[in-house]
């Protein structure tokens, strides 16, 4: 019997044919309605995009969870329709629910529940969750793979370099050779729950003093490499705080700050996919952190980095500066690509830098960081490109991805006093020490990349 998970010639021809003929027909109703001024119902249109990356599963439909998190990004009625799915996707019915099961934990596996729901609590891009009851009365979440994520994986990461290889020739602003490779090696980490176990036990370690963060707990014996069973968090979608008073709204962010960033700069872990679907919040304030299948390891030269350029902002300094980018690994640091850089720098820096309560931008809205992006964009265009570092990619996606959080609560918080509380007592050695014994202590020293050597 073949497995419903492997990777063969002939699942991948099925996933581009269904890519194409699903997709590629709405993305032609929408260029046709800008470019040819065709009539389009933008609110039927969202609807029909999002049932079919609903029903697509895979990357594709964390390129659309990622899209509704980044204020204007999109139009309005399609944020609306995709926001869906962070937490409402489409789920798999319960013949397949059966049948993975079975193929999990063995034909006797209902017995080793004392109660499991058919039908699915949350469905996202690669699995849905259920939940179930341990026969010891604890609730649990049992997260399943869906059928034919590695051949899905590999045919959108194809389809992915495609569209990154005709950028090339057409742009040359950004060389997006390591940013394909560092998606690719994300992605495929992300199909193998048995490693996003031992990521949820990393965190449950890096997290066990901070009270306003929860993680699961794994369950190893009901747990396989595509079945992850862990304890139940109950919680609200953020959104639903989006209306609350503002000392709410601003405990919810304080302690989403801690949860992403107090990892990184103690531990040189962070959290890779900062999306509306991967926490919930307690009537406390306090965050539930879940979904470990993007965690990504920094050298604490690469920390130390991050560091040395907001001083380095901070104080005017460009040879800091260089040596905080070349830290990072980018190449061939010139005056004009330090000050070029040093644009998008200053803007994801600028709410530490201000020593004040303050929103993490003064406008409501993502248009100000896009003109910024563009501005950045045609410089580095006129400077010849630049080659991001694979670690820059993740490191990057959580910094828009919180701040998009911290936009959609309105949160007026010191971010200044925020940061020093983490950077103020920074030591290089310490921090590569507790790595490395964070990492030896939850089975993930050869595990977890980390490039910049």
């Amino acid at each position: 019997m073949s497995d419903p998970n492997d990777n063969t010639i002939g699942r991948r021809a099925k996933r581009y044919a269904r890519v194409g003929g699903t997709v590629g027909g709405l993305a032609a109703k929408f260029v046709g309605s800008r470019y040819l001024g065709l009539n389009l119902d933008k609110g039927k249109h969202a609807g029909e995009l999002t049932a079919a990356l609903g029903a697509l599963k895979g990357p594709l439909m964390k390129v659309a969870q990622l899209l509704a998190t980044i204020p204007d990004a999109l139009p309005d009625e399609y944020v609306k329709e995709l926001k869906q799915l962070q937490s409402d996707a489409p789920s798999m019915g319960w013949p397949f629910v059966r049948r993975r099961m079975t193929a999990e934990l063995g034909h006797n596996w209902r017995e080793q529940f004392d109660s499991f729901d058919r039908e699915a609590a949350h469905a996202a891009s690669l699995g849905q969750v259920h939940r179930a009851t341990g026969l010891d009365g604890m609730p649990y979440a049992c997260k399943l793979q869906y059928p034919d994520m590695l051949a899905a994986v590999e045919a959108d990461l194809n389809q992915l370099d495609l569209v990154f290889k005709i950028y090339a020739r057409a742009d040359k602003a950004i060389d997006t050779r390591n940013i394909h490779a560092e998606i690719s090696e994300r992605l495929r980490e992300e199909l193998d729950y048995d490693l996003e176990g031992r990521h949820m036990d990393l965190y449950r370690c890096m997290l066990a003093d901070e009270v306003s963060v929860h993680v699961p707990k794994r369950i190893p014996e009901l747990s396989t490499s595509r079945l992850l069973t862990m304890t139940w968090l109950g919680g609200e979608p953020l959104m639903n705080f989006a209306a609350a008073p503002l000392e709410v709204r601003n405990g919810v962010a304080r302690n989403m700050f801690k949860a992403w960033y107090m990892p990184f700069y103690y531990y040189g872990v962070i959290h890779g996919d900062p999306h509306f679907g991967n926490y919930s919040v307690r009537a406390d304030q306090s965050i539930n952190l879940m979904d470990f299948g993007c965690i990504r390891k920094f050298d604490a030269s690469f920390v130390r980095g991050v560091i040395d350029l907001y001083y380095a902002l901070r104080d005017d300094d460009r040879d800091r500066a260089a040596y905080a980018y070349e830290t990072w690994g980018f190449l061939e640091i010139t005056d004009e690509l330090i000050d070029t850089m040093n644009i998008w720098a200053e803007f994801v820096y600028a709410p530490l830098l201000c020593d004040k309560v303050q929103k993490i931008q003064e406008s409501d809205s993502g248009l100000y960081g896009a003109s910024i992006a563009s501005k950045v964009h045609s410089e580095l265009r006129k400077l010849g490109g630049i080659q991001p570092p694979r670690e820059f990619v993740f490191m990057d996606r959580a910094a828009i991805g919180l701040g998009s959080v911290f936009m959609h609560l309105k949160a007026e918080i010191n971010w200044h006093q925020m940061f020093h509380g983490l950077i103020e007592n920074f030591d290089e050695k310490s921090l590569a020490d507790r790595q490395a014994c964070a990492l030896a202590e939850n089975g993930l020293h050869d595990t977890l990349s980390s490039v910049s050597q």
